[in-house]
């Protein structure tokens, strides 16, 4: 199984390819694709919120509980709330997340369990597309791509670090199998992934539909003074 810093440097690597493809040739702006790429390099951390160590469920948790409600704030304008109820909400996620989501989080899951696996990884990619408030939908899908990436590189590396090759003879580990998966020993726990993952794409395909009949985008009016 590769370690922590292993996963960490390969998915800061591929951030810094996918945020470099962001902007060539996709055409995203260099701010955009600086997001993506750390938006890779946190996705490919994020399957090791499982482990039993528990460094990676403080340092992962720590960041969400200040990044997640941040994130919020856009959509919490367009809403009108108040500067206070801003800030309110602001210091209630960020106790909520770091100090209660993450207990809950660590009682609930065992290592190498549902959370290491490719749905887990569309769960983290539906997350994040649901969650970033943007009016421009490739955005959402850079970064939801992005976080995936990282994911898969995490699940990917156990996978390959559980084979031993030793000349032409492959030798497998108690690990094998176990990262790279779609259902786990734990019937609850696989089907309370899906239904997750079930309920999840329903949002994104009614968030779908809905920007299907959103109004075209106009461009704003130049006035007198603005023209050359």
């Amino acid at each position: 199984m590769a370690g922590f810093r292993t996963h960490v440097t390969v998915s800061g690597a591929l951030g810094v390819v996918y945020g470099g493809v962001a902007v060539q040739p996709l055409g995203f702006s260099t701010e955009t694709a600086v997001l993506a790429a750390g938006l890779t390099t946190v996705g490919g951390m994020l399957p090791d919120l499982d482990s039993q160590s528990g460094v990676p469920v403080r340092e992962l948790f720590g960041l969400a509980a200040v990044v997640v409600p941040l994130t919020l704030i856009p959509r919490m304008v367009q809403q009108g709330v108040s500067q206070e109820g801003i800030l309110a909400t602001l210091l209630f996620g960020y106790v909520v997340i770091r100090y209660g989501a993450s207990r809950v989080f660590k009682r609930l899951t065992v290592h190498r369990g549902m959370f290491h696996s490719i749905p887990a990884m569309l769960i983290a990619g539906l997350v994040v597309y649901l969650g970033y408030h943007s009016p421009g939908r490739p955005i959402r899908l850079l970064f939801a791509g992005g976080v995936m990436v990282g994911f898969f590189s995490h699940l990917l590396l156990d996978e390959l670090y559980s084979v031993d090759f030793n000349g032409v003879r492959v030798k497998l580990n108690q690990f094998a199998g176990t990262a790279v998966k779609f259902m786990s020993p734990s019937v609850p726990a696989t089907a309370t992934c899906y239904a997750l993952l079930g309920g999840l794409m329903y949002l994104a395909y009614t968030d779908y539909a809905a920007g299907e009949h959103d109004p075209p985008h106009r461009p704003a009016r130049v006035t007198g003074a603005e023209r050359p």
